[in-house]
């Protein structure tokens, strides 16, 4: 009997691993995002951004939200999967910043989820952002809207 109910733990838990799908180049995009947003390295953070084709205006807020609020403490850090109304939406167009309609220019599939604490001398509070993601060249990036044809 504690082997049965010693097997059914061990089984629960590596599906539990397989369907969380942190595989080893999640984990590694969600701790350099971590990294450099707590060490408030903008270029690091900038970097994430797919830049191709982006909306300017649009590349300019992205690459303000990016590193705004950067050097603060990361609570909680999580890259899942989109659901799918997240997907279709992602797949639709979108007004811009400028109002003219635009895209993603690549497919995201996952969303990039923060939790930053901040603490000052008015109290404390957290602050959760989400940004789409998606693969390019076998590498993870925040794509930036670009205009839509």
């Amino acid at each position: 009997m504690k082997i049965l109910f010693l097997t059914l733990c061990i089984a629960t838990a590596a599906a539990l691993s397989v369907s969380a799908g942190d595989t080893p180049a999640e984990k590694a995009f969600v701790e350099k995002y971590k990294t450099a947003y707590e060490a408030n390295d903008k270029a690091t953070l900038e970097s994430f951004l797919y830049k191709e084709g982006a909306h300017p205006m649009a590349l300019e807020f992205f690459t303000m939200m990016m590193t705004e609020g950067a050097g603060g403490k990361i609570s909680s850090i999580e890259l899942t999967d989109l659901s799918p109304e997240e997907m279709k939406k992602a797949a639709g167009t979108q007004p811009g910043p400028d109002g003219k309609m635009t895209k993603m220019p690549l497919k995201p599939t996952k969303k990039l989820k923060v939790t930053v604490e901040t603490k000052d001398a008015n109290g404390s509070g957290t602050e959760t952002t989400s940004r789409m993601v998606a693969e390019k060249d076998g590498k993870f990036v925040i794509p930036v809207p670009v205009p839509a044809k």
